[in-house]
């Protein structure tokens, strides 16, 4: 019998790999996105239904959970892929922007996962693939915003493990480095308000460490092979570290304290 995957934010880069991997896998994929009259590609796939969820929009996702269900019979995985990165000044961002990154990262992460805990729960089965970062173990300057939901994250789904373990559902962390998608481009929300001039000198040393970064960054195929591993492999270990770079990065962090990393941190990107 084949089984089903939700994915959100399948439109593109990760999403969208994983959901074709899962498809070429011989699953059967629920590939949801904002605005799924733009897609092309997912829905010329057999046994493949593109549909709209917006994790802001609670009508959406219960629609896309349902219509899922009657399509294909059940859902086995859900993989919370939707979000994006906020990253600048926080005196720059407005009280708005500050709402939406963690509405978008956390509040839209837990109202999917709700709509989707009474199916597991019903059917004492079922596996919740929540997208961290290395940004989730580790911060870096001007995210805090971004940080603070990865973190979230994290602490969500530890701690949600043994409460749904009490029903057969899993609960796995992918932990990616940098990813050679458009998370650079659409998917980052930058905010610097040049009239903090105090600021501009450390934003501008920032900004040219950061290319660094994405040097070594990742094909979104090495991140949604971990996910196909997470989803299938039948363990309950809970994290799964994914990309070359991330590797290092979080042995580097789990070796060294916080003034020895902090000066590590500090020393990479010259401030």
């Amino acid at each position: 019998m084949r089984q089903t995957i939700l994915i959100t934010g399948a439109s593109s880069g990760l999403g969208k790999e994983t959901a074709k991997l899962f498809h070429q896998e011989g699953w059967n994929v629920i590939a949801t996105m904002r605005n799924p009259e733009s897609e092309n590609e997912l829905t010329t796939l057999e046994n493949t239904l593109v549909t709209r969820l917006d994790v802001l929009d609670l009508d959406s996702i219960d629609k896309a959970v349902n219509t899922g269900i009657d399509k294909f019979g059940r859902i086995d995985v859900l993989v919370n892929n939707a979000g994006y990165g906020a990253y600048g000044l926080l005196e720059s961002f407005s009280r708005d922007k500050i709402i939406r990154q963690f509405n978008t990262n956390v509040i839209g992460l837990l109202d999917v996962t709700k709509a989707l805990l009474p199916h597991f729960r019903g059917h004492k089965s079922g596996t919740i693939i929540n997208i961290s970062s290395i940004g989730g173990k580790m911060a870096f300057p001007l995210g805090a915003l971004y940080h603070g939901t990865k973190f979230a994250v994290e602490g969500i789904s530890e701690s949600l493990k043994y409460e749904v373990a009490e029903f057969g559902v899993k609960i796995k962390i992918i932990e990616p480095g940098a990813i050679a998608t458009d998370f650079t481009g659409r998917s980052l929300d930058f905010s610097n308000d040049e009239t903090f001039t105090e600021y501009q000198p450390f934003i501008g040393k920032i900004m040219s460490a950061m290319q660094s970064l994405f040097q070594n960054a990742s094909p979104a195929s090495v991140i949604a092979d971990v996910i196909y591993q997470a989803a299938t492999d039948g363990t309950d270990r809970l994290r799964y570290t994914a990309g070359e770079d991330a590797r290092l990065m979080i042995a580097n962090r789990k070796q060294n304290d916080d003034e020895f990393f902090e000066a590590g941190i500090k020393t990479q990107f010259g401030i």
